[in-house]
C-alpha cells in the first residue's frame, strides 16, 4: 500500500510513529500542502495517486488539496468537508446542538464590539479555528472592550465561562478507539493538581463519556479527532472538537492510526455518515 501524509510536519510524534509501523511493508510518503504556491494538480505531480491520504492539515491549501484528491477518487482521512466543518466554531456548535450533543452554549458575533456587556465571565474565541487564533476569558465590560481593541475585526463566538477544576479532559478517538488525558486549561487560574494525581486514561474514563466521544465522530463524520470536555463537572460539557489532533504520548494511538490507514486504503473510503452529509449541505450554503 502507498500511504501519504498531508502535513507540514511529518516528524510530529504520532505521524512519525505511525509511519515507522507502516514502513517495513508499505510505502509511506509526506506532502506539504503549504510547501509552495502550485495548485493542487501540480503539487501532486504525475503518476498514480496514493491508496490513502491522512489529512493532518487545517490550512486553506491543505483543505483545497484534500478536496482535489477526493474529486479524483482518492480516500482522505478525515474528509475535507469534515475537517473544514470543525474549523467553523459556529457551525460546530449548531450541528452539535441539533444532534443532541452537550455542547457549550455558543453565541456568534461579526466582531467583539457587537457582543453585549457581559454580566458573567465569558470565553471569547475566533469563529474560525486556526493557528494563533483568539481564545480568551473576559470577566466584565472593561475586559470585553479591551479585547475588542486588540481584535477589532475578528469574527468571534462567545461561550459562558464554566467553573471546573482548572483542567480539561482531552479525549481522542481513532477509528472508535478511545484515548484520553487531562491537560491544564489555558484559561484557568492557577490550581492544584487533581486530587487523583492526574491519572486519567481509558480505564478512568467513564463509559458514558467514551460513548459520547464516539457519538461525536458519528455526528461529524470523523475518523481521527479530539473532544474537549470540562473536568470536574457531573454532566459532560463539550467545549471544542478538533479534526486530527496531535494525540501525543498515547500508547497504542500510532498502531490504531496505522490500522485505520490500511483499512481505508483497502476499502477505498473513510467514515462518512448521514449527519455529515447534512453538515456538508449546511457548509455549502454558508
Amino acid at each position: 500500500m502507498r500511504i501519504c501524509l498531508l502535513t507540514s510536519d511529518p516528524g510530529h510524534p504520532v505521524l512519525a510513529a505511525t509511519a515507522a509501523l507502516l514502513a517495513p511493508h508499505h510505502r509511506v510518503e509526506s506532502l506539504d500542502p503549504d510547501g509552495g504556491d502550485a495548485p493542487p494538480a501540480e503539487l501532486l505531480g504525475p503518476g498514480p495517486l496514493a491508496d490513502v491520504y491522512l489529512l493532518k492539515s487545517h490550512t486553506p491549501r491543505g483543505l483545497a488539496l484534500a478536496r482535489h484528491l477526493e474529486e479524483r477518487g482518492a480516500p482522505v482521512v478525515n474528509s475535507a468537508a469534515a475537517t473544514a466543518f470543525c474549523q467553523d466554531r459556529t457551525g460546530m456548535a449548531e450541528l452539535a446542538h441539533r444532534s443532541g450533543l452537550p455542547f457549550a452554549d455558543t453565541r456568534t458575533a461579526a466582531t467583539i464590539a457587537e457582543l453585549p456587556d457581559p454580566d458573567h465571565p465569558l470565553v471569547i474565541k475566533s469563529r474560525h479555528s486556526r493557528r494563533g487564533d483568539l481564545v480568551a476569558r473576559v470577566d466584565d465590560a472593561a475586559g470585553l472592550r479591551a479585547l475588542a481593541d486588540q481584535w477589532p475585526d475578528e469574527p468571534v463566538v462567545a461561550q459562558p465561562y464554566l467553573a471546573g477544576t482548572g483542567w480539561d479532559q482531552k479525549i481522542w478517538v481513532v477509528a472508535g478507539q478511545v484515548f484520553c488525558a487531562r491537560r491544564r486549561s489555558e484559561l484557568a487560574e492557577p490550581a492544584a493538581e487533581p486530587a487523583d494525581g492526574g491519572a486519567f486514561g481509558p480505564r478512568e474514563l467513564p463509559a458514558d463519556r467514551a460513548e459520547l466521544a464516539r457519538r461525536v465522530g458519528e455526528v461529524f463524520g470523523l475518523d481521527v479527532y479530539g473532544v474537549d470536555l470540562l473536568d470536574g463537572r457531573a454532566e459532560p460539557v463539550i467545549v471544542d472538537i478538533n479534526a486530527f489532533p496531535g494525540i501525543r504520548g498515547q500508547a497504542g494511538a500510532p498502531e490504531a492510526l496505522a490500522a485505520l490507514a490500511l483499512r481505508v486504503a483497502r476499502q477505498g473510503g473513510g467514515h462518512r455518515l448521514p449527519a455529515q452529509r447534512d453538515a456538508d449541505r449546511d457548509t455549502a450554503g454558508r
